[in-house]
């Protein structure tokens, strides 16, 4: 993958989040407060806790920071996916964004 590929890729995905964090907020009490500054978006739950999601891009990774520990992503041509197994980049945010909603949360690629 070219930078470039990658960079559209990513930006997609930071994209897809911020939309997916708009339509929670409008649909359920998660009240998500999300913050991006450059290739970085913080998630800050209403019990303070975060989830950080930044690009990597000499890596051409997208890495999520959850409560749970770190996690780096890599597109296989179809999806974001784990390096180390952890699965499928909205699948994780979406178990992640869950438990520290504590609600049932639902992240997709739009």
């Amino acid at each position: 993958m070219t930078d470039l590929e990658y960079l559209d890729r990513a930006e997609a995905a930071l994209k897809a989040v911020e939309l997916n964090c708009d339509r929670l907020n409008e649909t359920t009490d998660a009240d998500i407060d999300n913050q991006r500054v450059g290739g970085m978006i913080t998630l800050t739950f209403r019990n303070g806790s975060q989830i950080v999601i930044n690009l990597q891009k000499p890596l051409h990774e997208i890495w999520m920071a959850a409560r749970s520990g770190g996690y780096h992503y890599r597109f296989d041509g179809q999806r974001w996916m784990d390096t180390k197994g952890a699965g499928e980049f909205f699948a994780h945010l979406s178990r992640e964004a869950s438990a520290q909603a504590g609600m049932p949360l639902t992240f997709t690629p739009m």
